[in-house]
């Protein structure tokens, strides 16, 4: 990790920019709901009785025309209407942090106005060592013909943000109050920890870190599924300065070697097994095969903590190799519970995320200390609408940005009270959300457009059986959510009175950067609306010439932003290659957008997964989301094949509603209804019955081999090994020809 470094740079950040205009429409106001009744969850009461060259942009335009039609919070949304606003309730509204659009406009226009100054108020109420100086607050640079891309914010400031997310909390009094719950595999599995008992474990794993020679600069990787023990690895390494690297529990030992190859950790943490529904997946084998192939690559690591997860495998079930494999309950426990703080830098290293590169080589995503910190627990704060009360849950793993910022980091930074879930969302059977939701009293519920449509397709009875009443706030977070799968989500899940907050942002953005904020502004169903504070989108056409008003085109950020990743580690050239290239004075985002007649935003999916049909640009977004709105339709996924008349044609795999059965005339209703939402060019020429796709564990679909079936590649599939069911890729094959 002593090869970071940063070069030359030279701007400082100011530049006003005026905001489009939000609709002012005042909500009408909402009779607050019923107190929750007190009851046995269906889900417990059983399980008592059983066992313990520049890329292309989408020409994207809008699904429907005409006005958008007013809805208020509590009314069921109009079904044909796409755009129809949803308003906060006015209760919701008058206690939100941030209440109206006009108190967004002031607070926005001010955060590009003096972006210093409301960055500054915002970082002061965090514990700084040393504080930064007021005259360098940011330094950047995005255009790539004026020199190195460089940015920082409050370099020069001392801090740690394991201090500000533990200690502090415990210093003023609330040690006692919940840091996290954990729930486990099973129903009848679960745990917690206060600030201060969390303090404690973090200090002793941070003091056998320090004893094995692990210090300031240097990486560990963190392989481990979501325990408690993950967030408290990451705030140990964070407490000694050290760059902790998590990588998903589900990444097969080629992908994991990959990364300790190319980051050289000095110790691996991880755990024997876990349990995922009912399969057993042994960790720590996939661990060995990945440390013997780095050292075939020249990195040893001398170390491999491992914690006995006993609820999956015993001590005694565990392949073991003595002089490298150390248990975690035999050490960890004797350390004391009290460790000296490493203060860093604003701009020194906090972690490494790998995120999957178009080359097939992953990207060492490099985020520093002071700058993430200010913006996830900000962005947090305002886009969830945060209280001290909330009961937060974000389901997802942190071994993605998500659970990095949103798991971890921004909830504990506000000395939330966070869930987190170590099983399936469907296990023991699909009402296993609303189970959790209930038995915490969760308030705030942020999940993936994909985990929604899932749950959709299973029906709203396993939704209706729980109460939810404890819900406030919505959010999704990963792609576009489609219409039909946001209007689910609030009148089903949320009983048509509960915001979604809809983000877009990315690994490398740190965190949310266009989003609702729940009681600002009326949202529309699909879109995230509006950028968050000190957020500048620009959507530029194929020249990098800016577009005002209603458009589509490229989605790029003028100005950078405390939460922005500084490179990629050990290769400068593709970072600015791949984000500050294409645009010069832009970062690039790799997504393209719509902004609609009102101003707000609609993502219309990354731009390498636009086809291009007889010369029309076509966003895989656009049309999945089309081919979902159709009522016999609970998924799709669309990616574009080689036509010999049309360049490209476009391909979707179409998941049907339980008991739907396969038959062309609903196959010519799907294409229609593409023909009808966006027009006659997008219509699929093949729709390819899927039973499943294809999902990592974290919910993500495997485009790469929905191409390769596409496409008949069926000996290029790759690696399936971090699908949560391999055995679907065999179910498409099969209904290739169907």
């Amino acid at each position: 990790m002593a090869q970071y470094i940063y070069a030359t740079a030279t701007r400082h950040c100011c530049s006003p920019r005026v905001h489009p205009a939000i609709p002012l429409q005042v909500p009408a106001p909402l009779a607050p709901p019923s107190s929750r009744p007190l009851r046995v969850s269906p889900l417990r009461r059983r399980w008592a009785m059983g066992a313990s060259d520049r890329l292309k942009v989408a020409d994207a335009r809008p699904r429907h025309a005409g006005p958008c039609a007013a809805t208020m919070l509590g009314e069921p949304l109009p079904a044909s209407d796409d755009h129809g606003l949803v308003h906060p309730s006015a209760d919701f509204s008058a206690q939100a942090l941030v209440s109206s659009p006009q108190q967004y406009q002031e607070m926005y226009q001010r955060s590009i106005d003096d972006p210093a100054g409301f960055w500054s108020e915002i970082a002061e109420t965090f514990y700084w060592k040393q504080k930064w100086s007021p005259d360098e607050v940011c330094t950047e640079n995005l255009d790539v013909t004026k020199g190195p891309i460089k940015i920082e914010w409050f370099k020069g400031g001392k801090t740690n943000i394991c201090y500000n997310a533990v200690d502090r909390h415990v210093e003023a009094g609330d040690g006692e109050k919940i840091a996290m719950y954990w729930e486990g595999n099973e129903p009848d599995q679960d745990g917690k920890l206060t600030y201060s008992a969390l303090l404690d474990k973090v200090c002793q794993l941070a003091n056998y870190l320090k004893s094995v020679g692990v210090g300031k600069g240097d990486a560990v990787v963190i392989y481990l599924p979501m325990l408690m023990e993950l967030p408290i690895a990451m705030l140990a390494c964070a407490r000694i300065g050290a760059v902790h690297s998590v990588v998903f529990a589900g990444f097969s030992a080629d992908a994991l070697a990959q990364r300790i190859t190319d980051c050289k950790p000095k110790v691996v943490i991880t755990c024997n097994a876990v349990k995922r529904g009912p399969k057993l997946i042994p960790l720590k084998d996939i661990v060995d095969a990945s440390l013997v192939q780095s050292a075939k690559n020249g990195v040893s690591v001398g170390i491999c903590l491992t914690y006995e997860n006993q609820l999956a495998m015993k001590k005694e079930n565990t392949r073991w190799i003595t002089g490298t494999d150390v248990w975690w309950q035999d050490v960890v426990p004797n350390f004391p519970t009290r460790c000296d703080m490493e203060w860093v830098d604003a701009e020194d290293p906090l972690f490494l995320l790998y995120t999957s590169g178009s080359t097939g080589k992953p990207k060492g995503v490099l985020h520093t200390t002071g700058g993430y910190m200010v913006y996830t627990a900000s962005t947090f704060k305002h886009a969830f609408d945060y209280k001290p009360t909330d009961i937060y849950w974000c389901t997802a793993d942190c071994g993605w940005i998500t659970g990095h910022s949103y798991v971890t980091y921004g909830p504990l930074l506000n000395g939330a009270i966070v869930l987190l879930y170590e099983g399936a969302p469907n296990y023991p059977n699909p009402g296993r959300c609303w189970d959790i939701v209930d038995k915490y009293g969760v308030t705030i519920f942020y999940t993936a457009p994909t985990l929604v449509r899932s749950l959709m397709r299973d029906g709203s009875e396993y939704v209706d059986q729980y109460s939810r009443k404890s819900l406030r706030v919505l959010g999704s977070v990963g792609e576009p959510i489609n219409p039909t799968a946001w209007r689910w989500f609030y009148n089903v899940v949320g009983n048509s009175r509960c915001p979604i907050s809809d983000t877009w942002w990315q690994t490398e953005t740190g965190g949310f950067m266009i989003t609702p904020l729940p009681g600002a502004w009326p949202q529309k169903p699909g879109s995230a609306t509006f950028p968050f504070f000190g957020v500048q989108p620009v959507i530029v056409d194929e020249k990098g010439r800016e577009m005002e008003g209603e458009c589509s085109g490229y989605l790029c950020i003028k100005k950078s932003w405390p939460g922005a990743f500084r490179t990629l580690f050990g290769d400068k050239d593709r970072y600015e290659t791949t984000y500050f290239k294409p645009f010069s004075g832009y970062y690039f985002s790799g997504d393209g957008c719509r902004r609609d007649k009102d101003g707000y935003h609609w993502l219309t999916g990354r731009v390498d997964d636009v086809i291009n049909v007889s010369g029309h640009r076509i966003g895989t977004a656009e049309v999945e989301s089309a081919l979902v709105s159709h009522p016999k339709c609970a998924e799709a996924a669309v990616v574009g094949i080689d036509h010999e008349v049309k360049g490209q044609g476009i391909y979707a795999f179409v998941t049907l509603v339980d008991g739907i059965p396969y038959s062309d005339d609903l196959r010519k209703s799907l294409v229609m209804t593409v023909r009808s939402q966006i027009g006659a060019f997008a219509a699929p020429d093949k729709i390819h019955w899927a039973p499943g796709l294809p999902k990592t564990r974290s919910g993500k679909i495997m485009r790469r081999i929905l191409r390769k079936i596409a496409s008949r590649q069926l000996d290029e599939l790759g690696d399936t090994s971090t699908l949560a069911d391999p055995g679907v890729v065999d179910q498409l094959i099969t209904l290739s020809d169907t």
